[in-house]
């Protein structure tokens, strides 16, 4: 499973507003909502929101493995 709270909290860290995102950096709401649901994204993209708030890959996702 792949969560993007992290994301989230690097965003409150850095001071920086979804709507900063989306209207300085050109960072669609369907992205953003897409990490509200959970859903995957392209390494392109993590790559992109990593430049955009320089951080890492670390700051932006996390893996948690499935429980058998």
């Amino acid at each position: 499973m792949i969560s993007y709270d992290v994301f989230w909290e690097t965003l409150k860290r850095k001071n920086v507003s979804q709507y900063s995102l989306i209207e300085k950096h050109n960072v669609s709401a369907g992205l953003l909502s897409s990490m509200r649901r959970g859903d995957f994204l392209t390494l392109r993209k993590i790559i992109d929101l990593c430049e955009i708030l320089d951080c890492d890959i670390q700051d932006i996702v996390t893996y948690i493995p499935d429980e058998k």
